[in-house]
């Protein structure tokens, strides 16, 4: 569980800080309905989630469990990083919409379900790439 939360800290953590210079960069603009279409800088956002796993999962995979790894081993760590992650960016959204961006006019649950989708494929994806090929089905 310690790599969980570590991987699962980083992605939140940076997940959070990015949600404050999306604020300073204007992204998350107020005026309606033009705030509730994706900017290009929120898919930048992907890159946090799809890195932060991958390298929870290998590490997990190097480190932890000795250089082997099942599919399944790998969902279980990378639905551990999600959750450890995805609670500390939820904290960070609640507090910047209920401090600094009072009278947002967004759908902002639908950016955090669609964040969910994406580290949920990731998971699978990162997975299966770095499982270990398995001899005997």
């Amino acid at each position: 569980m310690k790599n969980a939360f570590k991987y699962g800290s980083i992605i939140g953590f940076i997940s959070g800080i990015w949600i404050f210079v999306l604020h300073l960069a204007g992204v998350y603009e107020n005026s309606y309905p033009s705030a509730d279409k994706a900017n290009w800088l929120e898919y930048l956002s992907i890159i946090i989630p799809v890195t932060g796993l991958y390298l929870g999962i290998k590490n997990f995979r190097n480190s932890i469990n000795g250089g082997r790894m099942e599919f399944f081993e790998g969902i279980f760590e990378g639905f551990k990083i999600m959750v450890v992650g995805g609670l500390i960016a939820c904290f960070f959204a609640a507090v910047y919409i209920s401090y600094v961006a009072q009278d947002l006019q967004m759908d902002y649950m639908g950016r955090v379900g669609a964040a969910g989708v994406i580290g949920i494929l990731s998971t699978l994806i990162i997975s299966l790439l770095l499982m270990n090929k398995q001899h005997n089905l």
